[in-house]
């Protein structure tokens, strides 16, 4: 069945709803308001899937999506480089929509409802890679955050991206990780299928 390109999107492989599509809406009707701001396509996703397209994870990679929102860096990764994905959040208001993508695109996702301080060594010691888009958007979340990414290179795990469209609380976690961590931190920008700019935030074990 052709989709409606009017409620749909195409990127990277991955078909998306648009907020006014009817399915979008029910969730909303069920799931209530998110309190995290999960409740939405962000653009920055399509800088996390440009990102990986060009810098991609090892086939089959154990992926730990933080702040999954809609999924769908997550999502990406699964159908990409059928990765083993996590979508963790800490508001479970999000894992509907996030589920429903991932039925939607032909992959299978894990959730998980937890806090970023509450992630611990030994559980990201079971990821390959750590991945989150747009997730720290308060200055309060970038030390949970600068934390995860700490326990998570002690961790072991290979890779870690977070991506941003360059809000100040991920630039000073970022500036933080790249003088504490040993991070990489640059500026990146996409034009199709949609225009977005932001900053990536990459740290390896």
């Amino acid at each position: 069945m052709a989709e409606n390109n009017s409620l749909s999107r195409q990127m990277f492989g991955l078909t998306v709803r648009k907020n006014a599509h009817p399915d979008m809406r029910r969730l909303r009707r069920e799931a209530g308001d998110a309190s995290l701001h999960g409740n939405k396509f962000w653009k920055s996703s399509c800088l996390t899937m440009d990102y990986l397209t060009k810098n991609p994870l090892i086939k089959g990679a154990r992926v730990l999506d933080l702040g999954c929102g809609w999924g769908l860096g997550g999502i990406f990764c699964a159908k990409a480089f059928d990765a083993k994905v996590t979508s963790l959040d800490a508001d479970p208001s999000v894992f509907p929509f996030a589920e429903y993508h991932a039925a939607l695109n032909g992959v299978e996702i894990k959730t998980w409802h937890c806090r970023y301080e509450k992630v611990t060594q030994a559980a990201l010691a079971e990821f390959d890679a750590v991945i989150g888009t747009d997730i720290c958007f308060w200055d309060k979340l970038e030390a949970p955050l600068f934390n995860l990414t700490r326990r998570a290179l002690r961790a072991g795990v290979d890779r870690i991206v977070l991506v941003d469209p360059g809000r100040p609380p991920f630039r000073q976690l970022a500036e933080r990780a790249v003088e504490k961590l040993d991070a990489g931190y640059f500026e990146w920008q996409t034009q199709r299928p949609i225009k977005a700019t932001g900053c990536i935030l990459h740290a390896c074990a």
